[in-house]
Formats: structure tokens, C-alpha cells, sequence
């Protein structure tokens, strides 16, 4: 399934209702929501706004947690993470735009535990795609998708938000 700008105002309205629902059913009290730099950012600011969450939006930059570190040096956008300093205990929503691989994800929570141990963490994400490589899933999903081995999807923004099919060489 392709998508198009058009879609993303359902996408951000199935997301809302999912975190709704997760909120209840684990019952997370005053959660925290987190977004991951940069995409994530853009959709926690928005489901920030819709969910009406008292606490302020952290602000994940997960660049010196990377497992490719080493391989691809340091991102030379990166800006420093804007967390609270009381992690311990606390109930997380953790938002990333697309959910590929796992391993943004594995990286954000490296970070986020290395400010305290939280109550629960919950994972939502605008798209999720084939392509898992480590046991991890989103708690709630705009939309699943499957990509051919040659393409990535990349969410722009951040107002309007708006979706990219990109091809990528496979070699690399």
C-alpha cells in the first residue's frame, strides 16, 4: 500500500485512538511522551497536542546510540536531548515515525535507561514496515506496510507532514 499526503490526517487519527486505548488498558497514569529526532518529533508533537498531556515533550536524539556509530561517524545535525530528569518510575509513550528494523528504537531506550529505570514503555508509531531485525514491536501503529527490498519510506515535514517512497541501492 502506497501512501499519500492525503492519508496522513487518518494515519494521526488511528494512532490517537490506539494510544487512547493503550493508555486505558495498561493504565498509564501522567505518561511522558518522547519523541524521536526528527519524524518522531513531528508525530509526538502532534499526538502530544490531540492527547492533551500535561507533562512537556521530551526530545530524543538517539545519534551516539547508535549501533552504526562506528560505521557512518557522527551525524553532524545532532542536537542534545531534552528529557526530564525524573525518568525513574514514570510511564513513557515513545514515538518514532516508522518503525523499520528495531534498532532506533533499541538505540532510544539505551538512552532513556541511562536516565532512569521508567514504570512501562509504550511504543507508537505513525508506519510500521516489513523489515524487522530485532525482537521489538510498536504498541500502536498508524499503518503497516511492505516495501520491495529497493525502497525506504521517509516522512517529511513537518507541516504539511508528508510521506516518501524512496529507492535505495541494496548493495549498500
Amino acid at each position: 500500500m502506497i501512501v499519500n499526503r492525503l492519508q496522513i490526517p487518518s494515519l494521526l487519527d488511528t494512532l490517537e485512538k490506539q494510544i487512547k486505548q493503550t493508555i486505558v488498558s495498561r493504565r498509564l497514569t501522567d505518561p511522558l511522551m518522547i519523541g524521536i529526532r526528527t519524524g518522531g518529533v513531528w508525530v509526538a508533537e502532534k499526538m502530544h497536542q490531540r492527547l492533551a498531556i500535561k507533562q512537556p515533550l521530551g526530545l530524543l536524539d538517539i545519534s551516539f546510540y547508535r549501533d552504526d556509530f562506528l560505521q557512518i561517524g557522527v551525524n553532524p545535525n545532532v542536537k542534545p536531548s531534552q528529557l526530564p530528569s525524573q525518568i525513574e518510575g514514570r510511564n513513557i509513550i515513545l514515538v518514532d515515525d516508522v518503525f523499520y528494523t528495531g534498532r532506533t528504537i533499541r538505540a532510544a531506550l539505551n538512552e532513556i535507561f541511562d536516565y532512569g529505570r521508567p514504570k512501562q514503555v509504550v511504543l507508537a508509531v505513525l508506519i510500521e514496515r516489513d523489515g524487522k531485525q530485532i525482537p521489538i514491536s510498536p504498541d500502536c501503529v498508524g499503518i503497516s506496510i511492505n516495501l520491495d527490498a529497493g525502497q525506504r519510506i521517509k516522512l517529511t515535514g513537518p507541516d504539511p507532514l508528508g510521506i516518501e517512497i524512496q529507492s535505495v541501492d541494496v548493495a549498500a
